[in-house]
């Protein structure tokens, strides 16, 4: 915990807020989102496919908005992006509190991922900014310890709340988005946006995705790196698929100790192997470990043991997939600004989140279809294999020099 302190420290005020910042965002997200479904389906008496498209709705707002998420970051500023996701998230949680019909509940989802869609690329891109060069690395490692942190502390926030009501869930959340709002407005130094002169927006923003679209660089890495998102989603999918098998009814208990395993295991290394792996490790190396350690870690599923050793080898997965995680994490993060050219930062987020949300849905149905063919052994391997094809991937784009592109002259401009 020291070590934490005087890391943050380190950092300027406006590094230090956007830090915080993501903590309560978490927060806020993590103590309604869990339970959501649960409201949905028998607290409001929805149907299945019903509960199944409001969440779907959210997350295909919030991955579909990403690279217009980061594009208004870099035209207009971050700063005005991320209070706007904040102030939108605010009213959508709210709504989610006092909808009762089907319509307005999609409403209120569609909302919470455009919000979602609104500050994501903008935070990543203001503190990728204010850290520098020299720093950047550090910055995101501390910032996924925040990151990490809201995401253990908020499902237990939200379990003490529903003794109340669902809406005490909602209210709460919301004052919390507010709040953010509220504060990042006072608080958050403002950064100028990308001076395009008189140039018209639509011409502007086409010029700005064609160049993504003919960075071959960034789009082999951003497909060399959606593995990780499908390997990393299986806290939500696969491993309980598993608790199910094991555990029955009590899947939820054993889901919320799985979660709290990662989070735990991911608080506990990020900073310790960001600093080894800055001694020992070039970026792409830190990522291709990483990526190898996130497949292995689902090589103890392979074989189906004993109840005990079920047991173990879900949390040694979950300890496993978090670490890896945290390893690679920084390092990705620094990559994609290097191959932006440290220019349309946001953007350049905006359009990975878009990719690896795209991942995640294909990865998805694929781990769900082997699954549904009977062999138990198969999933596991096939993701185990993910892991090591991405790292070889990586291995292969650092060693032809993709990853390594010259420095850039411009200085980085995506701001608010």
């Amino acid at each position: 915990m020291k070590g934490l302190r005087e890391q943050v420290a380190s950092f300027d005020p406006a590094v230090r807020l956007l830090m915080v910042n993501q903590f309560a965002i978490n927060l806020g997200f993590y103590m309604l989102m869990p339970y959501l479904a649960d409201h949905l389906g028998h607290g409001l008496g929805l149907a299945a496919w019903a509960v199944g498209l409001v969440l779907g709705v959210r997350n295909l707002s919030q991955q579909g908005m990403f690279l217009v998420g980061g594009t208004l970051a870099d035209r207009y500023g971050c700063k005005p992006m991320i209070l706007a996701g904040c102030a939108l998230r605010t009213v959508a949680f709210a709504l989610l509190g006092f909808a009762q019909s089907l319509p307005a509940l999609l409403v209120a989802s569609a909302l919470t991922g455009l919000a979602g869609a609104l500050f994501n690329p903008a935070v990543r891109a203001y503190l990728a900014a204010e850290a520098g060069e020299e720093r950047r690395v550090e910055a995101f490692a501390t910032f996924n310890v925040f990151y990490q942190a809201g995401i253990l502390v908020g499902p237990l926030a939200g379990l003490a709340l529903l003794a109340w009501d669902f809406r005490a869930v909602c209210a709460a959340s919301a004052v919390i988005f507010g709040a953010l709002a509220l504060l990042q407005a006072q608080a958050l130094p403002g950064r100028p946006p990308l001076d395009r002169g008189a140039e018209p927006a639509w011409r502007a923003v086409l010029g700005d995705w064609r160049s993504i679209a003919a960075n071959r660089p960034f789009l082999l890495f951003a497909l060399a790196m959606s593995g990780s998102y499908v390997l990393a989603f299986q806290v939500y999918l696969a491993l309980p698929l598993r608790a199910r098998e094991l555990f029955g009814e009590h899947t939820g208990v054993v889901t919320g100790a799985v979660f709290a395993v990662s989070a735990l295991a991911a608080l506990s290394g990020q900073l310790r192997l960001t600093a080894w792996a800055k001694r020992t490790l070039s970026g792409p190396r830190a990522i291709a470990c990483g990526l190898a350690l996130m497949g292995a870690a689902f090589l103890p599923l392979l074989y189906d043991g004993p109840f005990v050793y079920g047991v173990l080898s879900l949390a040694l997965c979950a300890a496993l997939l978090a670490w890896g995680g945290a390893l690679l994490y920084p390092f990705e993060m620094d990559t994609v600004v290097r191959l932006s050219g440290e220019r349309l930062v946001a953007t350049y987020y905006g359009a990975y989140n878009t990719a690896s949300g795209l991942a995640i849905a294909a990865g998805n149905l694929a781990v769900g279809t082997l699954f549904d063919t009977g062999v138990t052994w198969l999933p596991w391997a096939a993701l185990a294999a993910t892991g090591a094809v991405c790292a070889t991937a990586i291995t292969a784009l650092d060693r032809a020099g993709h990853l390594r592109p010259e420095r850039p002259e411009l200085a980085l401009t995506s701001g608010g």
